[in-house]
């Protein structure tokens, strides 16, 4: 009889020892999940960032690349202040695969690439910041591809001796960072795809030397002939030679933003953004 309450009295000791080490064990464990919240947080804050870093720059190297337009050389189809997404995609370099939106590059097309220098007057470049030879991007249009045979006369561009259709604007410019202000407009013709602006009277610069007074070249192999819509203001092959394609960025596709760059400024600049953003030019296909 002393041995069966002893047994029970001992059942009794290892159940409350057995309870007493269940609840420690479950208050070591509540600690460890409420422990777990705030490091596993962390950890998601920290990974959602690593990979929307990574994104971010897998999309500019190989996707879209956002560039903003200084000046007016391909005014007015970018105006001064346009910010623009361009689609360097379409033009990665390689053999093309027939499901993706890849394709070669066409006369007419308005491209982002980098600057070449002025082999023929490298001078220059060393007193234009803006002008950074391999560095700096400009945006320009597509004239003339490999071996096309480009020539200038009578403010017409005649590709392999065939007038290029262009509608001729006849425009002027009353401040350097505003829109030219149209003249005259030649009617649009159904092959004619886009404009181009000219002064009113004809001007000569020394500076044009490819392809003009009486000078024909022939675009080499790998190579781009390009000029500004803003034909009697822009710096393009016609100055400083042909652009390999090694040094295209890509295509430009349309305005994410523009901002009026002549507006006079409040010296607040939220109302500057509000005021001064050209609202209506947000999402323009560039073409």
């Amino acid at each position: 009889m002393n041995k069966d309450r002893s047994s029970v009295a001992n059942g009794r000791t290892d159940s409350v020892a057995s309870a007493a080490a269940s609840s420690s064990t479950k208050e070591s464990v509540a600690l460890q999940e409420a422990a777990k919240p705030a490091r596993s947080i962390i950890r998601e804050y920290f990974e959602s960032a690593v990979v929307t870093v990574i994104m971010a720059l897998f999309g500019i190297t190989f996707v879209v690349q956002a560039v903003k337009v200084p000046t007016g050389s391909m005014q007015n189809t970018i105006l001064v202040g346009d910010h623009l997404l361009v689609n360097k995609f379409i033009f990665a370099p390689g053999p093309q695969i027939w499901f993706l939106p890849q394709r070669e590059i066409r006369r007419g097309d308005i491209i982002v690439f980098k600057y070449p220098g002025n082999k023929r007057n490298p001078t220059r470049d060393l007193t234009d910041p803006n002008s950074v030879p391999f560095k700096t991007n400009f945006v320009k249009r597509v004239i003339g591809l490999p071996g096309d045979r480009i020539e200038i006369r009578d403010r017409r561009v005649y590709v392999n001796d065939q007038p290029l259709p262009e509608q001729r604007v006849i425009a002027v410019n009353r401040r350097e960072e505003e829109p030219l202000e149209i003249i005259q407009e030649e009617p649009r013709r159904g092959d004619e795809k886009y404009k181009v602006y000219y002064k009113p009277q004809s001007v000569a610069y020394d500076d044009f030397f490819y392809g003009v007074n009486g000078r024909t070249v022939v675009v080499p192999p790998g190579h781009y002939f390009v000029m500004g819509d803003n034909r009697d203001d822009s710096s393009d092959s016609r100055v400083w030679g042909f652009v390999p394609r090694e040094l295209v960025v890509g295509r430009a596709m349309f305005v994410y933003w523009s901002y009026d760059e002549s507006a006079p400024s409040s010296g607040n600049p939220i109302l500057d953004f509000i005021r001064n953003t050209r609202w209506r030019r947000t999402g323009t296909l560039v073409k």
